[in-house]
């Protein structure tokens, strides 16, 4: 085990048993969401996971260490942080580790901590991707680059809708990623059910997943793949509402000149308010749908 990483009591005994054990980011705490529901939301995923047969390993950097497991105390801190948190990612992690300082790992950067610590799966809300766009600005997030070399498999709601959905799958395809869609042949939008893209295979089960995973590992394959995991029915927004407040909020993040890392957590922020606070309610719920599929698939994987 890399002397960095540093597992929380609970998370080293699950993986010294073989139990099952799912990564949890921690930008969703510090940057995705207000204060106290990103506590309370980070909280009610780990006992989601519980419930569903993993032990969860929320990831963050925490003194310079790559944390697997947090205490509530550390999720409470990174909550009422928030924003003044590091939102860490590849490029970040040596320089918290040098400077032995405090980081909430995205996508990209939970993925590297969970494979340093042998985690097989991860569950988040939805990967960044290729932003709308990047034909100019080359804004594309590392998370997909990470999914090209990391062997972990991420559950998410798909790619968050405020990017371009279609360039995210090309690049994804390119970097041989495979998507597949849980009972879905549609990728998810985050908010919304429907992109009007295919994935590349759908699933059925999670041991029909556990199947895919398996398989990659005995190939020998560097990369990890995506599992698209559609927001319940009953929680998805209205297209053509999140659509119009998404369309406002990149217009507004243009005319401010918002970009680099600012770029997502202000989006977010903006399609909260303008949707009347809906779409964060969409997002809570629609993560704690992938910690339970996360959490199943850990337990197929075995």
């Amino acid at each position: 085990m890399n002397d960095l990483v540093k597992l929380s009591p609970r998370v080293e005994a699950a993986l010294k048993a073989g139990r099952p054990v799912i990564a949890l980011e921690s930008t969703i705490i510090s940057h995705g969401m207000p204060y106290p529901q990103n506590v309370e939301t980070a909280l009610r995923c780990e006992k989601t996971a519980r419930e569903n047969g993993a032990e969860p390993a929320t990831v963050a950097v925490i003194g310079g260490k790559l944390c697997a497991g947090l205490t509530e105390d550390e999720i409470d801190y990174l909550g009422r942080e928030g924003t003044k948190v590091t939102k860490a990612s590849r490029r970040d992690l040596p320089a918290l580790v040098a400077g032995q300082k405090d980081g909430a790992t995205t996508v990209a950067a939970t993925m590297i901590i969970a494979a340093l610590a042998g985690i097989r799966v991860f569950a988040t809300g939805g990967i960044g991707g290729v932003h709308r766009g990047a034909e100019v600005t080359m804004d594309i997030s590392a998370d997909l680059e990470e999914l090209a070399r990391t062997p972990v498999a991420v559950v998410c709601a798909g790619a968050k809708s405020i990017l371009d959905l279609g360039l995210t799958l090309e690049y994804l395809e390119t970097k041989g990623v495979p998507v597949l869609g849980y009972r879905t042949g549609e990728l998810p939008a985050f908010y919304t059910r429907q992109s009007g893209f295919s994935v590349d295979y759908r699933v059925e089960t999670p041991e029909e997943i556990a199947a895919f995973i398996r398989a990659q590992r005995q190939m020998g394959y560097p990369g990890g793949m995506l599992i698209t995991n559609p927001i319940p029915e009953e929680y998805a927004m209205p297209k053509a509402v999140i659509d119009a407040a998404i369309d406002q909020a990149l217009r507004e993040a243009d005319a401010q000149h918002v970009k680099g890392k600012a770029i997502t957590p202000f989006l977010l922020a903006r399609v909260c308010d303008l949707t009347g606070g809906e779409s964060l309610a969409s997002n809570i719920r629609l993560v704690l749908n992938n910690v339970s599929l996360a959490a199943r698939v850990a337990a197929a994987l075995g």
